[in-house]
């Protein structure tokens, strides 16, 4: 599930347009998966093929030398199938999948440059979608304002549109939401310019 260049050039013209309300900076991120390959795969294989032999000596009589292939062949192969993002996320707990995503978001929101904006007004739109999490991140001086519940029912039109496979009408309605917000709380001065780019970042 991706987005095209349309629909990229949609959220770029939706971010602009909600910014020219506000002094406020809106970035979107759009993850294919927040997990990436660790050495828990590994680790997870090799206990499994430690435990082969063992099965092998009480059910079968091969040889040690054909245990060992075995044993080999097993762990190589959970190995290539832990590699798998979409099997590796089925198997993670959700709660864990949650925290792992949650912390791509906030490494976002600082290297996307939220977190050094000096006017401490900023927001990341964020969806990670192999783990089916959508976030709103606020800077301390929007947090300080507008609590995050205020940000759900973006949140919710944001995953209701994903999980349709609309991913860009959910960003779209997102920024809407999060601008109007925004707009309320830190309205555009005289001086106010956005200094991010107006774009969505996937990765």
């Amino acid at each position: 599930m991706s987005i095209s260049t349309e629909d990229r050039n949609r959220i770029a013209d939706a971010i602009r347009s909600a910014e020219a309300k506000t002094s406020g900076e809106i970035v979107c991120v759009l993850a294919h998966t927040s997990t990436h390959a660790s050495a828990l795969n590994v680790v997870l294989a090799a206990a499994a093929a430690l435990a082969v032999p063992w099965l092998l000596m009480a059910f079968t009589e091969m040889t040690v030398q054909q245990m060992l292939s075995v044993q080999v062949a097993v762990f190589l192969a959970l190995a290539m199938l832990l590699s798998l993002s979409g099997l590796r996320v089925a198997l993670m707990p959700r709660r864990m999948r949650r925290a792992i995503a949650h912390q791509m978001a906030m490494q976002q929101f600082i290297s996307r440059g939220l977190a050094a904006n000096k006017d401490h007004a900023g927001i990341l739109i964020f969806v990670s979608l192999a783990e089916r999490y959508a976030r709103i991140i606020a800077d301390d001086e929007i947090a300080a304002r507008v609590p995050q519940p205020a940000w759900q029912s973006a949140v919710d039109t944001l995953i209701t549109h994903t999980r349709d496979g609309r991913i860009a009408d959910g960003f779209v309605a997102a920024i809407e939401a999060c601008g109007n917000e925004l707009a309320r709380h830190f309205p555009r001065g005289e001086g106010s310019r956005g200094k991010l780019p107006d774009r969505i970042y996937v990765i």
